[in-house]
């Protein structure tokens, strides 16, 4: 008597539901209604009486509406409910949603195309040659443009746009490329956008498909010519030819990367997939009767030391006017011991719940099946850094974090910091600007940071700089430095471009383009800490759509 569609479209289901309402003569009424607690349970039961079909739509937005839900389905009874009675649910994907709803209902999954081409062809598929014929040049070659930004930036009303375009277009006498980008950029798809970085990348995009240059019969969208602008004189069949010519599997050029982002993409799917075999396997003992959790367990108590001595730390480095590192120092400690405190009382208690000393808790089981997954348990995750690196890999970054506060406990502050090794990038920031602003006499909010990169090791490195401060351990995605040239470049050829930079804060030596490069903890700019200025011939929205970012630490 129902069915489930699970849809990543809102209007889609709707479209399908009047399109079955349109062609199949026995059904003539239908009731379309948005979950409004007793006003839906009402219908629900009329249409029950009647033989109407009920469409509840978008009910992962009223999980508290789920149980009333569920009760009403168990309560139907095929004797009493009339042969034509339908009732049609949707939602997204939600752990929120019955899963006896769904074995009891007919399921029906609606995924968006995946790709350019497939996006491409949904798009013209629904076009018709009449409405075709009655545009006019401009808003043809306007239009493949935007449905081939679609194929890059799925989440907007493509709709919404088409009819903007066709508004402006018949409104003005000249095309308003400010105006459509903006309702495009800012609106119809930025407004679903809520970090400033990820709009300034799909502004920078979308500029490269709302411009004059695409009104030439010749532009070509890469620089392969593989995507191009095509004759506005076809029809949908021309169209659609070309469409189907086009690769399956899209090429980063039309997207604004480097074609190492194919290498990327690869390794990602592949670190999925044997994550997911990994997920799978199950538990055994190893030949001492030992689980392989109390292995781990074991390995990871020998590596990890004992708490930092605060109040030792803090009678060698007091809290001085004349120098904030200090202060960033007793920070730095603190926050790593309450980390220490927490891994090692979870671990201690894992023990025990696996000698069944006492009761698993959830946060245990939880906890000992992250260890047997090489996955960083979430007590541990909940009060330590950013990081996306696994078990392994998180545990010998924290042994070298925890080295590097040694090293500046016992021998001072260092000639070039760690940046990657600190639990709160921002405070060692400000704690820079501080001690230039002390020293000088100048507010604060007046100075900012300058950035060169040098080309010595850190071992070269010997001497603290009157002002500034040297730091390394930040990683360069998404191009290369050349240090010849002494600026920003394309990554080479089937070549990682990650790679550890040494720079120092406070020097001016800018000769050209300059481009300004999120620096994050984690790679997502969530995490953001600071953006940079590195010199560069390039447009800085040619290193935009190149994903150009400083990681401070990698994800194995």
């Amino acid at each position: 008597f129902f069915n489930a569609v699970l849809s990543v479209y809102e209007a889609l289901p709707i479209k399908l539901l009047l399109y079955q309402l349109l062609h199949i003569k026995p059904i003539r009424n239908a009731v379309i209604c948005v979950i409004q607690g007793p006003w839906a349970e009402s219908m629900m039961h009329d249409a029950m009486e009647r033989g109407h079909w009920v469409f509840f739509q978008n009910c992962h937005l009223a999980p508290s509406w789920m149980p009333t839900l569920v009760r009403l389905i168990e309560n139907i009874n095929p004797l009493k409910v009339h042969e034509n009675f339908r009732l049609w649910l949707t939602s997204l994907p939600s752990n929120k949603f019955p899963v006896s709803v769904l074995q009891k209902g007919s399921k029906m999954t609606i995924e968006p195309p995946r790709g350019i081409k497939a996006n491409l062809q949904k798009t013209y598929m629904s076009l018709t040659n009449d409405f075709l014929s009655s545009s006019t040049k401009v808003f043809k070659s306007l239009l493949l443009s935007l449905c081939l930004f679609h194929g890059i930036f799925t989440d907007g009303n493509l709709n919404i746009c088409i009819s903007q375009l066709k508004m402006f277009l018949d409104e003005y006498q000249d095309i308003p490329y400010k105006g459509l980008q903006y309702t495009a950029g800012e609106i119809n798809y930025g407004g679903h956008v809520t970090d400033d970085w990820d709009r300034r990348c799909l502004l920078s995009v979308l500029e490269d498909f709302y411009c004059p240059a695409v009104l030439s019969s010749d532009h070509v969208y890469s620089a392969s010519g593989v995507y191009q602008q095509i004759d506005t004189k076809l029809d949908i069949k021309g169209y659609l030819a070309y469409i189907r010519g086009l690769p399956i599997n899209d090429t980063p050029e039309i997207f604004g990367l480097h074609d190492n982002a194919n290498i990327s993409f690869a390794q990602n799917e592949a670190f999925a997939l044997l994550e997911a075999v990994v997920r799978l396997q199950p538990r055994a003992t190893s030949a001492g009767g030992k689980t392989l959790e109390e292995e781990i367990v074991a390995g990871i108590v020998e590596k990890i030391p004992p708490p930092f001595d605060v109040e030792e730390v803090m009678e060698k480095y007091p809290v001085l006017y004349e120098e904030s590192m200090n202060t960033v120092l007793i920070q730095e400690v603190i926050r790593y011991n309450k980390l220490l405190e927490v891994i090692c009382l979870s671990l201690r208690d894992t023990v025990k719940a696996l000698k069944g000393s006492v009761v698993v808790s959830s946060a245990l089981e939880l906890m000992a099946r992250s260890l047997f997954n090489n996955a960083v348990p979430d007590m541990w995750q909940g009060k330590a850094y950013a990081s996306l690196k696994p078990l392994a890999s998180w545990v010998s970054d924290l042994l070298q974090r925890i080295n590097f506060l040694q090293r500046w406990i016992s021998n001072g502050i260092p000639p070039a910091f760690w940046i990657s090794g600190f639990f709160f990038p921002q405070a060692f920031l400000t704690g820079t600007l501080q001690n230039y602003a002390r020293r000088s006499g100048t507010s604060i909010d007046t100075i900012g940071f300058d950035f060169e990169v040098l080309v010595k090791s850190v071992s070269e490195i010997t001497e603290i700089p009157d002002t500034g401060c040297y730091i390394h351990g930040p990683f360069l995605e998404g191009a290369r430095w050349d240090n010849k040239a002494g600026q920003l470049t394309e990554s080479q050829l089937k070549t990682s471009s990650l790679r550890d930079l040494c720079m120092p804060y406070l020097q001016d030596t800018h000769t050209s383009w300059s481009c300004s490069v999120c620096f994050c903890t984690t790679g997502h700019s969530t995490n953001y800490v600071i953006s940079l200025e590195l010199p560069t011939r390039h447009t800085q929205r040619h290193w935009i759509k190149r994903g150009v970012a400083l990681i401070c630490a990698l994800d194995y």
